[in-house]
């Protein structure tokens, strides 16, 4: 039998630092995520067995308010302690919409108004507040908004101008800088996530010179350096965004874990470039299959992962050399979101399918590369957050 000692030791270890016994054995633990179908209004909680390999849907809710529309539910997130849920929902009269959820039992528990199409979101370790993008996919090709919510309160206390048709929000590790991108406007930006102010934008168009960069391995030797930072006079606004300035069409910012990095996916031009935000300049650029979408980087920091929305694939980097190491096909056509474990070990792939088809979630095993496991979620499977390891 086990000593106290041993037994408070094991506890520890299953729940203080679960991500590295688990990364060690790689069985006996279950990985869960959150995934929207966005034509059919549920949210599915999914289940993957590392022991059997296996996939599956474990719960389906109905989300939304309008019964005889198709509401849209687009981003999902987790906040940090793991007790709720949140759900964006495009479509609304005309606004859309912010939900809360417990993960307990998955009852709705607040609901809050938000911008035109809200999109992607995630909540600051610092301040406590979720910062969601209003992609406006609906509107006129003019500035949009990133609003700041309590999640507590479910109140939004601020709205920050960025680009045409933001996405891809995401926060720095600690909690102090928020990223996004605008797709029509071609622009990176980064938000004081204290303040609210817009410090930085970064010009992603392809120049002359970056077209003939190096890709993947390496610094650009100069190449493509005139990607600076812009000031608000400089950048076209309205409808000149979008004729002006939307060729790398990017559609997803993610900072490193451990580095001043932030990786972006540049949908319109089969790129992912990596900003340094030390320099404010792009590093490096990756080349992708046809229009990369959603990205991440392992927790440990060696691997990115990129979906491609048109190429029905997921590329893997290694991040120290700068090389594609796969490219994994994945179960249906229209490749969406992907989130990845804690433990680095997994990443999760939504498949929005096409038609009457079923979206699919995809498990790809990272120490492989390979495509284990897949189930159907529903129609036009897409926003994916990661909730727990049991």
């Amino acid at each position: 039998m086990m000593s106290i000692l041993q037994t408070a030791a094991l506890l520890f270890a299953l729940t203080g630092t679960g991500v590295r016994a688990s990364a060690d054995d790689g069985n006996g633990t279950d990985y869960l995520v959150y995934v929207a179908a966005e034509s059919e209004d549920i949210v599915a909680v999914a289940k993957f067995d590392a022991a059997t390999r296996k996939v599956e849907v474990v719960k389906r809710v109905s989300v939304g308010y309008q019964p005889t529309e198709v509401e849209g539910p687009h981003g999902l997130t987790v906040d940090p302690d793991g007790r709720h849920w949140y759900l964006s929902v495009a479509h609304g009269k005309p606004y859309g919409y912010l939900y809360k959820y417990t993960t307990e039992t998955d009852d709705l528990v607040g609901r809050c108004e938000l911008g035109l199409f809200p999109a992607t979101m995630e909540i600051s370790r610092a301040t406590g507040l979720l910062y969601c993008v209003n992609f406006n996919l609906h509107g006129r090709m003019e500035p949009s908004t990133v609003s700041i919510v309590d999640p507590e309160e479910m109140v939004e206390v601020a709205r920050t101008t960025t680009g045409t048709m933001p996405h891809g929000s995401r926060i720095t590790p600690d909690g102090m800088l928020h990223y996004s991108c605008s797709m029509m406007s071609d622009m990176l930006y980064e938000i004081d996530a204290v303040t609210f102010e817009l410090k930085r934008q970064l010009r992603l168009t392809i120049s002359d010179d970056a077209a003939d960069a190096p890709m993947g391995a390496g610094p650009m030797n100069g190449a493509g350096t005139n990607d600076g930072a812009m000031g608000d006079g400089d950048m076209p606004m309205g409808d000149d965004v979008s004729r002006a300035m939307a060729v790398a069409k990017p559609t997803w910012a993610y900072p490193h874990p451990t580095k001043d990095l932030v990786y972006v996916a540049l949908n319109g031009a089969a790129q992912v470039v990596e900003v340094d935000t030390q320099t404010w300049k792009i590093t490096r650029r990756f080349e992708t299959a046809k229009a990369p979408y959603n990205l991440e980087v392992t927790r440990d920091g060696r691997k990115l992962v990129v979906t491609h929305k048109g190429a029905q694939s997921v590329g893997i980097w290694d991040l120290e050399t700068g090389n594609e190491v796969a490219r994994v096909p994945t179960s249906r056509k229209v490749t969406h979101g992907v989130v990845l474990s804690p433990d680095s070990r997994f990443a999760f792939v939504s498949n929005e399918s096409i038609g009457s088809n079923k979206g699919t979630l995809d498990v790809i095993d990272l120490s492989t590369n390979e495509l284990v496991s897949s189930t159907d979620i529903g129609l036009q499977a897409g926003g994916i957050a990661f909730w727990k390891m049991n």
